[in-house]
């Protein structure tokens, strides 16, 4: 991770299909493409790979995220559980289908907490949507669960977990619907894009309409086709599209080589005192496309994030202290600053955030240290980089 630093001929074929076509779009326009439909063949990819019916191409891992909501009925008024820990994407997602995120604990997996979730349903929640953070996945045998007790949607957020698996399944096939993001920095790329993946019909129809204004694709005239509801431009262009589909075509060459370069760094850290690793629930296999470990107090993840950096060790990230992926820095969610007037029950939903007790996600959040696992390196540059590694950790435990 990420698939940028692998480019090479592959992608470059696919994009030059697109630009010698000059069809940028993914729909319409038959006659000139010579064959060309690259979003479509990389959804067929998916579909198969995964084992999946329903694969939609998107223009973003939010959108992905938005249109999984949308395409289940979820809106104003509803509530959706999420963690704590993850990118701002998630809430912002929600937020867009005029939804409540519910932002509740994580555990030692750095994914949802099942005691938080199930604490945190009222009559108004409608989803779960579990962020499979850093590689890992929550536990969603547990979550499955709870949703059908509940009569909820699981929706997987795997944004970050690409090829990852969970008792023999891919991540993302497990819940009512699954979301990837394909942006600059994901283990496949399109440059920006995402998807949504589902075997439920009525959903796969819904996304397929959802994505492009309501259009119905029915028929080769897209001026005539009808618009069975109201839906918006979340299309990916066939340009994002091919550079997607030739990086995925690699996918299982990208995966043995994050496990390769993982398995260097913590067959270094192991032996370490003071160190534990993620959790990973019974029956999941990481993606491999970070590494992540618990140091034991908030001052020795600090300690050695900032030796790392010393040291030049980068793509390190200690997410206590960081804008994006966890809730302590999340002001403007919590000040409810918006462009636009927020729905009351949204206000609502939110008023309580500033004051939450996220103590939990505190303890493990400020002791985790998460390392992103570069495709690019050679086996020398990563057995380097893990005997650094290790000597910060030792000179910062002391």
């Amino acid at each position: 991770m990420p698939g940028f630093e692998l480019f090479g001929d592959a992608e470059r074929k696919e994009v030059n299909d697109v630009l010698d076509s000059g069809v940028l779009m993914r729909y319409g326009f038959d006659g000139l493409r010579k064959g060309h439909w690259k979003a479509k063949d990389l959804e067929q990819a998916i579909q198969k790979r995964f084992d999946i019916n329903h694969a939609q191409l998107v223009s973003s891992g939010t959108a992905a995220v938005s249109m999984a909501l949308a395409a289940s009925g979820i809106g104003t008024g509803d509530e959706v559980i999420m963690p704590s820990f993850t990118f701002v994407a998630s809430f912002e997602a929600i937020m867009m289908t005029g939804a409540t995120p519910v932002i509740v604990d994580i555990d030692d997996t750095l994914t949802l907490d099942i005691a938080a979730v199930e604490a945190a349903i009222t009559p108004n929640t409608k989803a779960v949507m579990p962020v499979h953070m850093c590689g890992s996945m929550a536990n969603l045998d547990a979550l499955k669960s709870i949703c059908k007790q509940y009569n909820l949607v699981l929706i997987e957020d795997a944004c970050q977990a690409i090829g990852g698996t969970y008792k023999g399944k891919v991540l993302g096939t497990i819940g009512d619907l699954g979301c990837f993001s394909f942006d600059f920095v994901k283990t496949v790329t399109c440059g920006e894009g995402g998807g949504v993946i589902t075997n439920n019909e009525t959903y796969a129809k819904h996304l397929d309409h959802f994505s492009d204004h309501g259009h119905d694709h029915s028929g080769a005239d897209r001026g005539a086709e009808a618009h069975p509801f109201l839906g918006y431009n979340f299309r990916i262009s066939e340009l994002n599209a091919a550079v997607g589909l030739a990086q995925f075509r690699r996918l299982d060459d990208f995966l043995a080589l994050q496990k390769k370069h993982y398995t260097i760094l913590r067959t270094a850290l192991e032996p370490l005192d003071g160190l534990t690793f993620r959790t990973v629930p019974d029956g999941g296999e990481e993606s491999y496309a970070f590494l992540n470990f618990f140091l034991k107090d908030l001052n020795t993840a600090r300690t050695v994030n900032q030796l790392f950096k010393d040291n030049g060790i980068d793509a390190c990230f200690h997410y206590f202290d960081n804008n994006w992926h966890y809730i302590r820095k999340w002001e403007h969610l919590k000040n409810k600053s918006s462009l636009y007037p927020l729905s009351d029950h949204l206000k609502k939903g939110l008023n309580d955030l500033k004051d939450k007790d996220f103590s939990k996600s505190d303890h493990y959040i400020g002791r985790n240290i998460s390392c992103l696992i570069k495709l690019s390196w050679t086996e020398e540059e990563a057995q380097k980089r893990a005997e650094t590694m290790a000597n910060c950790i030792k000179d910062a435990i002391g």
